[in-house]
């Protein structure tokens, strides 16, 4: 699976996490190198970097800014799957690597 120039957004989100339905992820893939850069919402401005397996399986880790002027930090892993549309779902399992090193999931779709 190759995620480049594919854009996706929030569509369910621990209350934990900084995204919400505003926040809008553009990703780029080079080979299985995977970054993104994503705002909206409560964050300013956000970066994330990851490798790809052959199954589309994302291992990232990610860091922002939030509208409180707070650097957070994070890692996460996504699985893929398709919605009936066929739209791109990440069902994603992640946790904070700074404030309260808490966890939490969120579902992205893809944007069409």
């Amino acid at each position: 699976m190759n995620y480049n120039n594919k854009k996706f957004r929030p569509v369910q989100y621990s209350e934990n996490g900084e995204t919400s339905d505003k926040t809008i992820f553009e990703y780029k893939q080079k080979g299985n190198i995977l970054t993104a850069e994503y705002n909206g919402g409560p964050i300013l401005k956000g970066h994330l970097i990851g490798l790809v397996d052959e199954k589309g399986n994302i291992e990232m880790r990610y860091h922002q800014v939030n509208i409180k002027g707070e650097l957070m930090t994070g890692v996460c892993n996504s699985k893929p799957d398709f919605t009936e549309e066929g739209k791109i779902r990440l069902h994603e399992t992640w946790q904070w690597t700074s404030g309260d090193k808490s966890c939490g999931t969120s579902i992205l779709e893809e944007i069409v």
